[in-house]
């Protein structure tokens, strides 16, 4: 049972005492799921940080390899170039005395991602919980919206993630409502298929991140820090976030990545919206595509084929008031 006192995402994992948190959709998806892996821990479990990463990752030595497809990056792991989300946040859990490793998943098909998910939740003695965090609301998306913004990391990692039948608790956690407007996401249906997960007993609710917790100003800092690391790519995303946890409101301006566009940033950003992974990945309508692929490529291919069959698209609504 639910109650108002307790949102329904850490109600699910009251009992876990091994949680993994998991940036589904590359980048820096992983600094969504700091504050939840902050509060986790400020409750007493082992919580463990993973991300499927767009750094170069099969140039890492030998040493960081703890399974096919499975990196540990840590504070002393070689970086090469300024882009390396998960080492960032390796070096940034390590000044904050924090247990500073960060695995790592290539981005590959869904087939090679399952084994992967599977080798590390046994090398970690068994999880109760996955929890996979996504930067913005994509991973929301079921295939016949008229934008799916970047599905392709985030349907991979869902559909590995659901394949974990052993876990007990497998989560969606997305903050960053709006962002995902650039690649074409139309929040109105955003909105709409969070009613319908409501409907089938997959939504968890939604909270805010705030400020002034504890776990809001670190996540702060961590940002801050993530953005003097990559300062030739710095996450939009984030900073959107950022920005709006800060109070910030409508065009604002932290990186000159943004140029030319305009910025929505409000409130919304800063709320987790939360739902069941199983449920979501049951509502999908293309995720059994997807099981077999080895490449990112034939994932782009097969959700391409899937809409090319589709008779009609659900088409972008206003938000009427």
């Amino acid at each position: 049972m639910f109650s108002l006192h307790e949102p329904p995402l850490f109600t699910r994992l009251r009992d876990a005492r091994r949680v993994l948190v998991a940036g589904a959709g590359g980048g820096f998806d992983v600094y969504a799921g700091l504050p939840l892996a902050l509060a986790l821990r400020s409750a007493g479990k082992d919580v463990h940080l993973a991300n499927l990463s767009f750094t170069e990752l099969y140039a890492q030595p030998d040493e960081v390899w703890l399974e096919p497809d499975v990196a540990a990056v840590r504070p002393d792991t070689p970086a090469r170039g300024d882009y390396f989300p998960e080492h960032a946040l390796a070096r940034w859990l390590d000044g904050q005395g924090l247990p500073a490793t960060v695995y790592a998943f290539p981005r590959t098909g869904v087939a090679p991602l399952r084994d992967a998910y599977r080798a590390l939740v046994d090398r970690l003695g068994g999880v109760d919980a996955v929890v996979l965090v996504d930067g913005g609301t994509d991973i929301l998306m079921r295939g016949d919206e008229h934008g799916l913004g970047t599905p392709e990391e985030d349907m991979a990692s869902l559909a590995a993630v659901q394949a974990l039948d052993g876990v007990e608790h497998r989560l969606v956690a997305c903050l960053g409502f709006g962002v995902d407007a650039y690649h074409g996401v139309n929040h109105a249906l955003v909105l709409e298929n969070l009613a319908a997960l409501d409907r089938d007993g997959a939504y968890l609710g939604a909270f805010s991140l705030p400020r002034e917790s504890r776990e809001g100003s670190l996540y702060l800092d961590a940002v801050a820090h993530a953005q003097a690391c990559t300062p030739g790519h710095p996450s939009i995303v984030h900073g959107s976030v950022a920005a709006a946890v800060r109070g910030e409101f409508g065009d604002v301006r932290f990186t000159e990545r943004t140029r030319g566009s305009e910025l929505f940033v409000n409130p919304l950003m800063s709320v987790y919206f939360c739902v069941d992974a199983v449920g979501l990945a049951r509502r999908n309508l293309y995720l059994d595509r997807l099981a077999d692929t080895v490449l990112m490529r034939q994932i782009s291919t097969r959700i391409e084929e899937f809409r090319e069959e589709l008779p009609v698209l659900r088409q972008p609504r206003a938000f009427p008031h």
